[in-house]
């Protein structure tokens, strides 16, 4: 059974100035076990934002822990899905329905395998890529058609599975990269809230 189409809540077009509500999503799995691990960056960026905007992450519901609040005038909201990443998108759809908020006001941001440790890259589109958690978001707003900041954790090296790989910790010579990158991601998810997301992508895809 397909899942319905997200509709978008307006003709807002891009660059027409703020909507009702950002929705900052950062991916990973809940629990002690998975803190700081790869498949977690994303939830670090948003760790990272509730600190720097002072937006505790204090409600749980909607199968996440979120918190809102203001930025520029803009409101935000930053959300960590607590489904495990396989199911992050029931989370995300849950709150965007509930909030109502636009498909273009959407920025989902986690790690991705195919860039080098500690580099981001900006989308508007593209396909999961093999991502779970990419892949559950996709089927549960039934487009591809939403922004997104990739975090580079490259390959895992010979002999070593992906799931292992990306469910373990950043080794000491990566650690400077990664938390470099972080900030690069939560300093471009501010600079969303008063720009357009193209204008931010070319910005920092430079």
């Amino acid at each position: 059974m397909f899942r319905k189409i997200f509709k978008r809540h307006s003709k807002k077009k891009e660059g027409e100035g703020p909507g009702q509500m950002k929705l900052i999503v950062g991916l990973g799995n809940p629990g002690k076990q998975y803190e700081h691990t790869r498949h977690n960056v994303g939830f670090d960026v948003v760790e990272e934002l509730s600190t720097r905007l002072n937006i505790p992450l204090s409600q749980s519901k909607l199968k996440g822990l979120y918190g809102m609040g203001a930025v520029s005038g803009q409101k935000v909201l930053l959300l960590k899905p607590l489904t495990y990443m396989n199911l992050s998108g029931e989370s995300v759809r849950a709150v965007m329905d509930y909030y109502k908020v636009e498909i273009e006001d959407l920025l989902v941001i986690y790690d991705d395998l195919d860039l080098p440790v500690g580099k981001i890259r900006l989308r508007q589109k593209g396909s999961p890529g093999g991502h779970n958690g990419i892949k559950s978001i996709v089927a549960h707003l039934g487009t591809q058609e939403f922004n997104r900041i990739r975090i580079g954790i490259d390959h895992p090296d010979t002999g070593i599975s992906v799931p292992d790989y990306v469910l373990g910790k950043f080794r000491a010579d990566e650690q400077s990269f990664i938390e470099a990158a972080v900030k690069k991601s939560a300093d471009a998810c501010e600079t969303w809230m008063d720009k357009p997301f193209l204008q931010v992508m070319n910005d920092f895809n430079q």
